[in-house]
């Protein structure tokens, strides 16, 4: 592929931070993008396989959601939350059906940093306690409250933190103490250890926060049943349980609508958060409460951004397209398909120590051979070559492990899917 190194990159260099990451040696600048694919400045033609950290949820350059954002902004951009706002009250209507959750209310903001915030601020305040119950190779977003309960040291700048943070094991099955243990011993473990530590602690744990899958830390997860096992406990305490479903919120991971799905055999969370893939890059994030813990607030707030207009319109649009067109049903055919497909490409590949996730939230898990230890700079090669054969991937792994993230738009085809695990081949080959 022709690739020429930008002027762009040292203006960026010169304004941005240093900490602002950018992929690749010579980074690229995409400049459009249709259904699954998007295009650099060079003119080069790449198969997105990240979505723009999955946001880019059912199609680059969607017809409807652009029209629905055109027609908006013909009409009104913004307005604020101090008046009333019919795409706003719709979405919310959609979103608190869609939640599980009863009597549930919505409020929404500009990503999901700040609606993982949002539900710390009611958890802390309906519990009247700062301890927050988080799990290991946790990522929440990057604001102040959300580092400090992010249990991923690449990803948390700060130890300082408003809350006292405790963190709990089971989010990541095949790593750490219980990994050789069966499912149903792994879930038994983990919830003795949360009994364990609610006996260290001094008055009343605000809230449980874990993320279905974990996204950052390398698309890990349970075995189904572990958050419903940990609410028998939770609820012995009067403890809230936050869902984060930033990434694995739509239908994306194909089995169910929502990650807690596989974990609601106790009923729905108290609050979930969401972000990322319903506004398919628009910036919307929310959370959505039962009505008691959403109302415990006894101050007046506002959200400037949250729940305007135009990013409202392009939601509704995305979520009806959503829903019109089974992009769940999508994500778990094709997802199914495009796991087997990348099993069957990396079986005998040294350097793939796992190949896991659901529906359309795949990962690769690269160690340096023969070991268990982590292959950061196999990962980074193999994005390079990807990105050489017309393939964008993404990274994670919390503590030692190296993983791409494998998040494609839920319209991926089957032939797309092929032709996305075809490319890796070669390019994990090309990186040995």
């Amino acid at each position: 592929m022709t690739h020429h190194v930008t002027p762009l990159l040292g203006r960026h260099r010169a304004v941005m931070p240093d900490w602002l990451s950018l992929y690749y040696r010579q980074p690229i600048e995409l400049t459009h993008g249709e259904g699954r694919y998007v295009y650099d400045a060079d003119g080069n033609r790449y198969l997105d396989f990240f979505g723009g950290i999955l946001t880019t949820m059912t199609a680059h350059a969607l017809p409807e959601v652009a029209k629905a954002v055109s027609e908006q902004a013909g009409r009104l951009i913004h307005s604020s939350t101090l008046y009333l706002n019919r795409p706003m009250v719709e979405l919310a209507e959609r979103v608190a059906t869609l939640s599980g959750i009863p009597q549930a209310r919505v409020f929404f903001t500009t990503s999901g940093t700040e609606a993982n915030d949002t539900a710390l601020l009611l958890a802390t305040t309906y519990r009247r306690s700062n301890q927050i119950l988080a799990m290991r190779n946790s990522y929440h977003g990057r604001s102040f409250s959300a580092v400090s309960i992010t249990g991923n040291s690449t990803w948390s700048p700060t130890s300082l933190s408003p809350l006292q943070t405790l963190y709990v094991h089971g989010g990541v099955r095949s790593r750490g103490p219980y990994a050789q243990l069966s499912d149903a011993q792994f879930i038994e473990a983990c919830v003795a250890d949360l009994e364990d530590l609610l006996g260290q602690t001094r008055g009343q744990v605000a809230a449980l926060i874990a993320e279905p899958v974990q996204g950052v830390g390398g698309f890990t997860s349970p075995p189904d049943g572990l958050y419903a096992a940990f609410r028998e406990v939770l609820d012995r305490h009067g403890i809230l349980w936050i869902t984060d479903e930033v990434q694995t919120g739509w239908g994306r991971t194909g089995e169910h609508f929502w990650g807690w799905q596989a974990h609601g055999q106790n009923g729905p969370p108290d609050i979930l958060t969401f972000a990322k893939g319903i506004g398919n890059g628009m910036s919307i994030g929310g959370v959505v409460a039962r009505a008691e813990v959403m109302n415990c607030l006894d101050a007046h707030s506002i959200s400037t951004f949250g729940g305007s207009p135009i990013t409202m319109a392009a939601g509704l649009a995305n979520l009806n397209y959503l829903l019109e067109h089974h992009l769940q049903d999508n994500a778990r055919r094709v997802g199914g398909l495009l796991l087997e497909r990348l099993r069957a490409v990396t079986a005998g590949v040294p350097c793939v120590r796992e190949v896991r996730g659901r529906g359309l939230m795949a990962a690769v898990e690269l160690v340096k051979p023969g070991t268990d230890e982590a292959a950061p700079e196999t990962a980074a090669a193999v994005l390079e070559a990807a990105r050489e054969g017309g393939l964008l991937l993404g990274k994670g792994g919390g503590h030692n492990t190296a993983v791409l993230r494998i998040a494609p738009p839920l319209t991926l085809s089957v032939t797309e899917a092929e032709e996305g695990a075809r490319i890796l081949e070669k390019a994990l080959r090309n990186a040995q």
